[in-house]
């Protein structure tokens, strides 16, 4: 017997858990083995630690518990894991489990199980409530979020310290640190990626930070609101027109080399996800990390990322499904994979063990963050398109003579028309 749909808020997860024997008592069912497709995202940032490894030795360990499911997983890099999904849905061999990027297209669709005829009861409660509205298409959810990160302002501390200057709390600080920097030779005072990678990220951090954002209070795209703009001015004027990022046009500069430059000393700040962390650490870079300043200190929200794990229908099994999906996101199974790709995690269970452990003190503020967060509008199926217009068009408004509102405002206007469309 499997599962039953739940209005449970991810805090009331504790209590139930001592529930989950009943719940899910009952096994797969049925006598035949069957072997599920995962497609999966590779986190790692080495061979030593690729996320093929971490995916073998899970299901190695479900499998010996599950004898009759058997679990086959191939992981692709984050530049061709969404691309790989959507060939194989498009010619009719959806996996049985996909771990990418975004879901809400296939979700509007009707390809996705929703979460509550795959998952028991106490794993969909211990999910994270901030991620629930992104989680959710029409009140339901498809989305299973996977792994969560924030972002917060890395900086290089030698170089804070022979340029005699404190971390930056508000936007006048950071400006000034970077002029000091600059002064001092520094190749990047301040990092500012705005290339097609993630700039869709960037632009966020730096509006959420001035009040904005991409959607407003009622759920529609605001992508040239008023505080937009302004952020996106400001990062313009005061930062790049005054030389303050580098040789490097922040139009084309992707996240990974400016991650990559930190990681060589050559970036004073930048925003960053606890992945840096390990770059830096593996150079034995002295660095700190605050949070995200904002006009005239802390921002309103801070942004927040969730990666999304789905289950296509076409396969069937949702029974067998459900049974591997309960192992993966076990508090054990949601510890291993933080710890090892240093992220923050996305159940209750999880979250709260991190917080209290000396081993994960430096993720922890990442984690604190995760509470007020503001996450992509993902369960949007305009979101991908309006995502790639901003990776495409946002550099031009910090680089160029257009002016930021043009930007936006072409970007909105785009967006409300897919969003009119879904």
């Amino acid at each position: 017997m499997r599962k039953g749909r739940v209005a449970l808020t991810a805090a009331a997860a504790l209590g139930v858990v001592a529930t989950s024997a009943l719940v899910t008592g009952c096994g797969s069912g049925g006598s035949d083995d069957v072997t599920l497709k995962l497609v999966a995202a590779d986190y790692g940032d080495s061979s030593a630690n690729g996320s093929q490894k971490y995916w073998d030795e899970l299901t190695a360990a479900f499998e010996k518990d599950h004898p009759g499911i058997k679990v086959d997983v191939d992981v692709y890099s984050w530049d061709v894991v969404d691309d790989k999904v959507k060939e194989m849905v498009d010619a009719g061999k959806a996996p049985d489990m996909a771990q990418i990027g975004a879901y809400a297209d296939y979700a509007a669709a009707g390809k996705l199980y929703s979460a509550d005829r795959l998952l028991s009861i106490p794993v969909q409660a211990d999910f994270l409530s901030e991620t629930r509205d992104a989680s959710q298409v029409d009140g339901v959810q498809y989305g299973l979020p996977f792994a969560a990160s924030t972002r917060r302002l890395f900086y290089n501390k030698t170089l804070f310290e022979k340029a005699d200057i404190e971390p930056p709390k508000t936007w006048s600080q950071l400006v000034a640190d970077a002029r000091a920097l600059k002064a001092q030779g520094v190749r990047y005072p301040f990092a500012l990626p705005l290339g097609k990678e993630e700039a869709q990220a960037e632009t966020l951090i730096w509006t959420l930070s001035n009040g904005g954002g991409y959607i407003d209070d009622v759920g529609g795209y605001a992508i040239d609101d008023k505080r937009n703009i302004a952020a996106v001015d400001w990062l313009k004027k005061d930062l790049v027109d005054a030389g303050l990022t580098g040789p490097v046009t922040p139009a084309k500069l992707n996240r990974t080399p400016a991650f990559q430059a930190f990681a060589a000393g050559q970036v004073g700040m930048l925003a960053g996800h606890p992945t840096l962390m390990n770059m830096a650490k593996a150079k034995k870079l002295d660095y700190g990390d605050v949070a995200i300043p904002g006009p005239d200190g802390t921002p309103r929200s801070t942004m927040g990322v969730n990666d999304w794990m789905m289950a296509f229908k076409q396969g069937g099994h949702p029974d067998q499904v459900g049974d591997f999906l309960d192992y993966v996101y076990s508090e054990k199974n949601v510890l291993a994979f933080s710890r090892e790709y240093t992220l923050a995690p996305v159940t209750v269970s999880a979250s709260e063990t991190m917080a209290s452990s000396a081993r994960d003190k430096d993720i922890r503020p990442f984690i604190d963050e995760l509470s007020g967060a503001t996450f992509y509008p993902a369960n949007k199926t305009s979101w991908p398109q309006v995502s790639a217009d901003i990776k495409a068009q946002i550099g031009t408004a910090v680089s160029g003579d257009v002016s930021a509102a043009a930007v936006l405002g072409g970007i909105q206007n785009s967006a409300a028309a897919a969003e009119a469309a879904e």
